[in-house]
């Protein structure tokens, strides 16, 4: 079962209302503005399904490290991948608790303080268990997976890995535990002796946009471009995920920085 701050949801079911328990406090629950938490399993698998980039935190050595990875969900785990030699992979192979989260920056929000300067943001901290995936049809599978959620439709084209190149590749499944998601939006919330200040308030959209395609110099022909990634899509368009408007009023919500 995977826990959603407060709410319980098992692989078919929606939310369960789950006691309280003060002895065993939820480590995904939002306490820093805590009224921007988030527990919705769709809203969290929604961020997910759109980030192209995890960070991943993880303790080796007795000391704490954290190391951008590409990554796909699949229902309720992620899949990350490596060399099999890698730091990441020896430390997480065999069960290690770790932390994974993901940030969609929408906006940067200007205020006419500089105190209440802020962002518009959308991001999700997931804690849970890392397994190696030894199985060779199950580790193609999940690579396959992390190519479909950078470029829908991908596989279908390109090469698939051949077997040393298989055998060359790790992949870690982490199993969520909890999670929750964290998110700003709106516009800035000034203190309204400021209201009076002659300076520019209001937010600076942001998105993370396709350029033209740049084709390899050795191609032999001229095969059409991922049709997942024409020129000028939004990330948050590739794979049918929403993107919530970077400006969108949030109703008596507190939106000073943090």
């Amino acid at each position: 079962m995977w826990i959603y701050g407060e709410a319980t949801f098992g692989p078919t079911l929606g939310p369960m209302l789950t006691e309280r328990r003060p002895d065993r406090p939820s480590r995904a629950r939002v306490r820093q503005r805590a009224q921007r938490g988030v527990y919705d399993r769709a809203a969290i698998d929604a961020i997910l399904d759109e980030g192209l980039v995890c960070h991943v935190g993880f303790v080796a050595g007795g000391h704490p490290v954290v190391i951008p990875m590409a990554y796909a969900r699949d229902e309720d785990s992620l899949f990350l991948h490596g060399a099999p030699g890698s730091r990441l992979l020896r430390t997480l192979a065999d069960g290690a608790p770790v932390v994974v989260t993901v940030t969609l920056l929408d906006g940067l929000v200007l205020a006419r303080s500089t105190f209440h300067h802020s962002m518009n943001y959308r991001s999700v901290v997931a804690f849970g268990r890392a397994r190696l995936v030894e199985n060779a049809d199950a580790r193609a599978a999940a690579l396959s997976t992390l190519v479909e959620h950078l470029v829908p439709g991908r596989s279908a084209v390109a090469r698939g890995p051949s077997p040393s190149e298989l055998a060359a590749t790790a992949v870690i499944r982490v199993t969520i535990e909890e999670a929750s998601a964290k998110v700003r939006t709106g516009p800035p919330v000034d203190d309204p002796a400021d209201h009076v200040l002659d300076v520019w308030a209001g937010v600076i959209p942001l998105a993370v946009r396709t350029g033209a395609p740049l084709p390899a110099p050795d191609l032999i022909a001229e095969p059409e471009a991922p049709v997942a990634w024409p020129a000028g899509l939004d990330v948050g368009q590739r794979g049918g995920t929403g993107r919530s408007a970077a400006g969108r009023s949030e109703e008596g919500e507190d939106a000073a920085s943090e």
